[in-house]
């Protein structure tokens, strides 16, 4: 696109010239396609891909699951991380900034995300203080010979809730407290830097750094005794699978919950590119490369567990393979029958550490960006109020000892109710409802070099929604059934049903005040497209 002028260009870049048609200070920008890559990578790669994958895979067909997955991948994943790359990258905003300039009402949309990142951040905060405590674990094996009675007895301190006994507690457990603090401490320094000084160079640092021991710790779990088991149990095809619609469903629901999108990360991260900056080229590389990571992990895990296996005489089918309990339970004692346990216990838990603590970044960026926008405030400000807030409320709830429940709870209702819910209202009410589709479409080609085609609409407009309604009311008939883990109806009723209510009417409640700030903005290149004399003339002034 060699008509572009090279003046505005550098105008832009340092921020001489407001292509936002606005004197306020130029938004903050990524100094490139490297560090915007490494940052969204840093998002999507999280601790899901380490915990989840595997077992998903692993109950959904082994190896055969890699066929839905890829389907999944190139009709959802990729599709729903471009119309959030659109949507930031066009209307130059976080999640509330972009949907207002849609259409003004879908504000209260944008804000619906920003509460999802609230509820997770806050207990998101906690995981990466346990992986950080386990790490300095790691260096004396701590955790014993029983490594279960070690996370929930004394580290977590888990109270016995049922019958007269409370499931909420305000009993502090300071294994818990004190790291979780520092893990609040350290977000907001490094949002309080800002953009570049901060978020892009904290995944510029951990980012490679985790790649680099995550792919040591898989390198050293192939050649332990019982691998070659526990990656014939992985990777064992059952082609049979292939007919279960759930293990589809299951598919897309790896893809969808793994890339960050569809709840304000991405449409935040891409409104601080450049104008004139490719995005569909570092979208397939952010999305290839989280897949990556994830057949990674799935190989190291499993790996792992057939060592296990073979060193307590049973199938990898006995050992726990998903979620906390692998990271907690299953991989310390693992670790203790390795030999130099230690060593590899750090790489794992700090692998976690860094896998975390840049998704958790991400997802208070999203808070941080819309509060600065909505109300006129400094970057500083909003951080530090934002984590003066959040964390007060993250150490409240999840360093006590009912902390793990009520963590399990939020996680599964807000994750499986309310980002599937923001997607399919992103689907409906942009592509849909405001015929949105076109506009971002010819965004996207403009500045990309990856050519999105027609069948972007098929993809967002049909195959995403009613996957995702599929799976919505799916996750909602079994709830209402079935009380998640045969908790108490009532705790659920207040921790689980309680939370998705929070998240509409925190939607309602921060759409309702009077918006401070007063730039004016138009968005570019023009749509329906002009001729490049005519935009170029109009573009620099």
């Amino acid at each position: 696109m060699t008509w572009f002028d090279s003046r505005a260009i550098d105008a832009e870049a340092v921020g001489l010239v407001s292509t936002d048609n606005t004197t306020a200070a130029p938004r903050e920008q990524f100094t490139g396609q490297v560090g915007f890559i490494l940052s969204a990578i840093g998002s999507a790669v999280g601790l899901g891909n380490i915990w989840r994958f595997p077992g998903v895979a692993y109950e959904n067909g082994g190896g055969a699951f890699m066929v839905p997955y890829l389907v999944a991948l190139l009709t959802a994943g990729i599709p729903i991380l471009f119309l959030d790359y659109a949507l930031g990258h066009r209307f130059r905003g976080g999640a509330p900034q972009a949907f207002r300039r849609v259409k003004g009402w879908l504000e209260s949309l944008g804000w619906f995300q920003v509460m999802i990142c609230v509820l997770i951040a806050v207990y998101y905060a906690a995981v990466v203080a346990w992986a950080a405590s386990f790490f300095v674990y790691s260096f004396g094996l701590d955790w014993g010979d029983d490594a279960a009675a070690f996370f929930v007895g004394e580290h977590l301190q888990l109270a016995d809730v049922g019958g007269a006994d409370p499931w909420l507690t305000f009993d502090f457990v300071a294994a818990v407290l004190i790291p979780l603090v520092l893990v609040w401490v350290a977000v907001v320094a490094v949002l309080a830097a800002g953009v570049v000084k901060g978020v892009q160079r904290a995944n510029v640092v951990f980012i490679p750094l985790l790649i680099v021991a995550f792919g040591i710790l898989v390198v050293r779990s192939l050649f332990l005794e019982g691998a070659v088991d526990g990656l014939n149990v992985l990777f064992t095809p059952d082609w049979s699978a292939l007919g279960d619609p759930s293990v589809w469903i299951a598919a897309y629901g790896q893809i969808f919950f793994s890339l960050s999108v569809a709840f304000g990360i991405m449409i935040t991260y891409a409104s601080y590119r450049r104008r004139r900056s490719n995005m569909t080229g570092p979208g397939l590389v952010v999305a290839f490369s989280n897949s990556g990571f994830e057949l990674l992990a799935g190989i190291g895990v499993f790996s792992a567990l057939g060592f296990l296996a073979s060193q307590q005489g049973v199938t990898v089918a006995d050992l726990n393979f998903q979620g906390v309990l692998l990271a907690f339970v299953t991989f310390p004692t693992i670790v203790t029958e390795m030999p130099g346990g230690a060593f590899f216990g750090a790489l794992f838990f700090g692998s976690l550490v860094m896998a975390g603590f840049t998704s958790l970044v991400s997802i208070l960026q999203v808070v941080s960006a819309a509060v600065q926008e909505k109300f006129a405030l400094s970057r500083r400000a909003a951080t530090l109020g934002m984590g003066l807030t959040l964390g007060v409320v993250s150490v409240l709830g999840f360093s006590t000892t009912t902390g793990l429940i009520l963590l399990d709870t939020v996680d599964a209702f807000v994750n499986n109710i309310g980002i599937v819910a923001s997607a399919i209202f992103m689907c409906v009410f942009v592509i849909w409802l405001y015929r949105s589709g076109p506009e971002l479409r010819h965004h996207l080609n403009t500045v990309s070099t990856f050519q999105v085609g027609r069948w972007w609409y098929v993809c967002v407009g049909a195959i995403v929604p009613v996957m995702l309604i599929v799976m919505l009311v799916q996750y909602v008939i079994t709830r209402i059934n079935e009380p998640y883990e045969d908790y108490d109806t009532t705790y659920l009723l207040y921790a689980g049903w309680g939370s998705v209510a929070l998240l509409f009417v925190g939607a309602i409640v921060f759409s309702l005040p009077r918006w401070r700030s007063r730039e004016e903005f138009t968005a570019w290149p023009p749509y329906p497209p002009v001729d490049a004399a005519t935009e170029q003339k109009g573009f620099i002034r």
